[in-house]
């Protein structure tokens, strides 16, 4: 059981309210009840925070509004609050070690220790799976592929032929790593020719791809996932990319082929980048950007054609005020020619 006491304990932060309120679930200010937790982290929603219904709020440590609700001060609400939700919900699905007699597994195949193996796997000749690795219903490992300690493959994912996958990955339904780049030569006609793609891709340690992503082999040499890169759901990494540690990609986004992803590069959603670019170390691209050339590090462009943030905002302020100055010039126009009638007469 969970307590504003001994929450507050573990995350060492200070608390104000009544320290044996019981906390038994985690929530959005505006869903919570009293017997859960929830977190402000974001000004604009001051409001959902003063109305809220929940037993404990995290707040940010200058918080000087009027909440109902016991409080915990932090600097850093969400991931404090991430924290104690972990702690609070339901055990994840962890399958037992073990191998499903439906599964087909070449004789070859290396198996570390307490490995899971569903129902309806393939593995492959020349494969190599780490310990405690648990690979779901119906997925697909291809012929020498290498995979890290601890990985968890969710059902109907597929890592194809000679692919290197590090420790602790995780892959959600229906993505794919090593499928072919998009690469043909066309003729005079227009009529395009399939180029071999004989390159592999290499993921980092700590990598998330979500659901229905996926991640192109290189033509040759290899498209490269650096450590802790997080993938949204939905996003399409083409061959020969190169991704940094750390970087984050958003729901929807495309990274044409041989594009230079830097560490900690931020992809907002639906965004794209052009192939053969470089996007700095610690860029953010914002949300349906189009990115047609390099991003210097640290920037933050965002519009199409990508452009540094201030000067994108501006344009996009006077877009936005195109029919006034329409109807402006209009009635400049009709002035002048008047002036223009009077000095004839």
């Amino acid at each position: 059981m969970l307590t504003l006491a001994s929450i507050a304990e573990q995350l060492g932060r200070p608390f104000e309210g009544n320290g044996t309120i019981e906390i038994h679930g985690a929530a959005g200010l505006r869903e919570a009840r009293p017997s859960d937790i929830s977190y402000l982290a974001i000004k604009k929603y001051r409001s959902h925070a003063e109305n809220t219904l929940a037993g404990v709020v995290i707040v940010p440590e200058s918080w000087d509004g009027n909440c109902q609700a016991a409080l915990i001060r932090s600097p850093s609400p969400e991931a404090d609050f991430s924290k104690v939700a972990l702690q609070l919900a339901p055990p994840a699905h962890t399958p037992a070690p073990g191998i499903h007699p439906s599964a087909v597994i070449a004789e070859d195949a290396v198996l570390g220790e307490d490995v899971s193996i569903g129902p309806h796997v393939v593995i492959e000749q020349g494969v190599l799976i780490g310990r405690n690795a648990t690979i779901m219903a119906g997925a697909y490992v291809g012929v020498h592929v290498q995979i890290g300690d601890d990985c968890y493959l969710h059902p109907n994912t597929s890592i194809l032929d000679h692919c290197v996958i590090g420790h602790r990955f995780i892959m959600h339904s229906g993505s794919v790593i090593g499928s072919d780049g998009f690469g043909y030569s066309v003729n005079a006609e227009g009529i395009r020719t399939k180029i071999p793609q004989i390159g592999i891709v290499k993921v980092g340690d700590d990598v998330e791809l979500g659901a229905s992503s996926s991640i192109d082999r290189a033509r040759f040499g290899c498209t490269r996932i650096g450590n802790g890169v997080k993938i949204d759901n939905q996003v399409q990494v083409a061959h020969n990319v190169q991704v940094g540690d750390h970087a984050v990609m958003v729901s929807g986004v495309g990274v044409s082929g041989s594009a230079i992803i830097g560490d900690r590069v931020i992809l907002a959603g639906m965004c794209g980048v052009a192939g053969h670019l470089t996007i700095g170390e610690g860029a953010i691209v914002g949300g349906l950007a189009g990115v047609t050339k390099d991003v210097p590090a640290g920037k933050y462009v965002y519009g199409f054609p990508a452009l540094p943030f201030d000067k994108a905002s501006k344009i996009q302020a006077h877009v936005s005020r195109l029919p006034q100055l329409k109807e402006r010039i209009e009635e400049l126009e009709k002035r002048l020619e008047t002036l223009e009638q009077n000095k004839r007469a």
